[in-house]
């Protein structure tokens, strides 16, 4: 197994555990050195309108985050810890009613404390999206590393 491999393994691992993810009910679908894709099972505990079924904007935003993360996870060199600083989404049409949302987040840049992300959320085509994001996410974020 390559080095490469490895670490991937370990960011499928880490984020197959992350307590709201499991809640959620989120499945990593694929994963390459810096892209994630995540699936977002439709659950009637996860709606946020009755009358229509569709999910709450709460669990798209939530499935982009956790997609995007591992997604800076996977273009890192070293694994150390990261926090979303910011996560700009446009919701663009409400997802169907019982079918799954996908989430595929890239990685574009990484600097020093900073990494960049893209994503996109949907059904079956990412060019009909039901949510697009960007995200800045802070690298290496233990409290030694701050400088005031």
């Amino acid at each position: 197994m390559s080095d490469e491999d490895l670490k991937l393994k370990l960011v499928k691992g880490f984020s197959r555990n992350v307590p709201h993810n499991r809640a959620l009910g989120m499945k990593i679908v694929d994963m390459t050195p810096d892209t994630a894709v995540f699936e977002l099972p439709w659950d009637e505990k996860l709606v946020g309108n009755p009358d229509t079924g569709t999910l709450h904007g709460g669990a798209i935003t939530a499935l982009l985050d956790g997609c995007s993360g591992a997604a800076v996870f996977a273009a890192l060199t070293d694994l150390v810890p990261i926090a979303t600083l910011d996560l700009r989404i446009d919701y663009l049409r409400p997802a169907t009613p019982h079918q799954p949302v996908i989430a595929r987040a890239t990685c574009y840049k990484v600097t020093k404390n900073v990494a960049f992300t893209r994503a996109v959320a949907y059904h079956d085509d990412p060019d009909d999206p039901i949510a697009h994001s960007v995200g800045t996410f802070m690298v290496s974020t233990k409290a030694g590393n701050i400088k005031s």
